[in-house]
């Protein structure tokens, strides 16, 4: 067995089966610069290892991610608001690039909130598995902002343009039975189940013909109706704009005072 332990990801690979860990349970597993790195070397480890041949992506603690860290976040704002989002460029787009770049299966164990980059990073897998008590939602427009993480190509596609709207222009959350009726995740079982049944999930792939699942995911990200890295550059610019927009920068001070964001559209 290959491990590789850190603060706030963990790594191992056991049996051929890649497991990377969220480990921030105490922050609700939110991004900081730190665990974006961490995760991101564990995720280009999982594709240039070999004797990988399936990756379960799972979270320690109640939450799966809650997104970007805002407390982090604003500190970004208050320094150099012009830059604070470039983040996205240097960090959303390349996790979800790697994410969606290794050959082998990928499985996402979902418990808790999955919002914001969380939900991104669990579509850009192949197969999710959600606990009873897991909820999804966009999140950005909440602090001002529009999406990154290629939501707005993923989840458009897997809801439908009519409901995605909806899902980022209102900000609602939606349960795992809705997210499994709307074609988000491949199943539903009880929260204490999720990481035995990602397991089981990632053995059975890791034992497939890897070649034939390769081909299958290269066919269909080269079919997919939108470029990733045209969305993911999108994505980047408008996020740029928004992150230095007073609405955005009153909002996540806002949040972070526990308070009601009020906006005044620019």
């Amino acid at each position: 067995m290959t491990e590789t332990s850190t603060a706030l990801v963990s790594y191992t690979v056991e049996s051929g089966i890649a497991t990377i860990k969220l480990d921030r349970p105490t922050a609700s597993n939110a991004l900081n610069r730190a665990m974006k790195d961490q995760l991101l070397r564990a995720l280009s480890a999982a594709g240039t290892d070999d004797s990988v041949r399936a990756v379960a992506l799972v979270a320690a603690g109640k939450n799966f991610c809650v997104g970007q860290d805002l407390a982090e976040h604003v500190e970004a704002l208050r320094a150099d608001p012009a830059h604070a989002m470039d983040t996205v460029r240097e960090h959303y787009n390349p996790l979800v690039r790697a994410l969606h770049d290794i050959a082998v299966p990928v499985v996402a164990g979902i418990t808790g909130a999955c919002v914001g980059a969380g939900l991104g990073l669990v579509l850009a897998a192949d197969i999710r598995i959600a606990g009873t008590r897991a909820k999804f939602g966009t999140a950005f427009t909440g602090i001002g902002l529009a999406s990154d993480s290629a939501l707005s190509a993923s989840l458009t596609g897997l809801v439908g343009k009519s409901r995605a709207t909806a899902l980022f222009l209102l900000g609602d959350t939606f349960d795992a039975e809705t997210a499994h009726a709307w074609g988000l995740v491949h199943r539903v079982v009880a929260d204490e189940e999720v990481a035995d049944q990602t397991a089981a999930l990632a053995a059975r792939l890791a034992a497939g013909p890897t070649a034939a699942f390769a081909a299958v995911k290269a066919l269909i990200a080269a079919n997919a109706r939108a470029d990733l890295d045209a969305v993911l550059a999108r994505e980047a610019v408008a996020q740029q704009r928004l992150g230095a927009s007073v609405d955005h920068i009153a909002a996540v001070e806002a949040f972070l005072a526990k308070q009601r964001p009020v906006f005044i559209g620019h």
